[in-house]
């Protein structure tokens, strides 16, 4: 097995899983108050934080969307370097997990992209007239539906996937080392939700929404790192 590759490729998904975390961060870190919105207010339920995209900018909302997009194929390559990592354990099962997280990627860029619309539909409530503004909250209605249902499977497949992957790893029978076995996208947002409560309020703020993928740029760091001399 080619080195090079295995490194390239663990480079190639760290860059787009950090891509991945500066759309988050475009998107969903931001603060406001209802207060300061009152066309808002009466739709704070509707809303479930959401309000916050009311402050960005329409280049901010398109950019924070369009990285997330780009990067997905950066991550999707990743896998194939922990395909190749779980080499040596049961094939039906790498498969498995490879093809999990694959598959929660795609489905992954879809919902970060609908974001970008979901901010537009904020700004369009809070710039309507307010007979206007029950089609808007409508169009909203739908679009959390939606975001509901891709989010479903995304979650199941890689809840099922980082349990696969740690079983696989912890039989010994792959090229990663057994402690990799706690290491995977499920407990990397784990660990980052209880490291994130003893950060700056500052760096909080910042990192808002990027969670996720800041547990897989970990995990692709952990696993770039640990194949590096194989």
């Amino acid at each position: 097995m080619e080195p090079t590759a295995l490194r390239i490729t663990g480079l190639i998904a760290l860059f787009g899983t950090l891509l991945f975390a500066i759309g988050d961060v475009f998107l969903l870190a931001s603060k406001v108050s209802l207060d300061d919105y009152p066309r808002l207010k009466p739709f704070a339920k509707l809303l479930s934080d959401a309000e916050k995209m009311i402050v960005l900018s329409p280049n901010r909302m398109i950019w924070g969307a369009l990285l997330g997009v780009f990067a997905a194929p950066l991550v999707a390559i990743g896998y194939w370097q922990v395909y190749q990592g779980l080499s040596g354990a049961n094939m039906a099962l790498v498969l498995a997990v490879t093809g999990l997280f694959g598959s929660a990627t795609v489905m992954g860029a879809f919902v970060h992209g609908t974001f970008y619309y979901m901010g537009e539909y904020i700004h369009a409530l809070n710039t309507v007239e307010e007979k206007s503004q029950p089609i808007i909250v409508g169009m909203i209605e739908r679009h959390k539906k939606v975001l509901m249902i891709s989010y479903g499977p995304v979650l199941i497949f890689i809840l099922i996937a980082s349990i696969l992957f740690s079983i696989l790893v912890a039989s010994g029978k792959t090229l990663f080392p057994i402690w990799m076995a706690g290491i995977n996208p499920l407990t990397m947002t784990i660990a980052w939700l209880v490291i994130k409560r003893l950060l700056p309020q500052t760096v909080r703020d910042w990192t808002e929404g990027a969670g996720f993928n800041i547990a897989y740029l970990a995990f692709f760091a952990c696993t770039t790192i640990t194949l590096w001399n194989k």
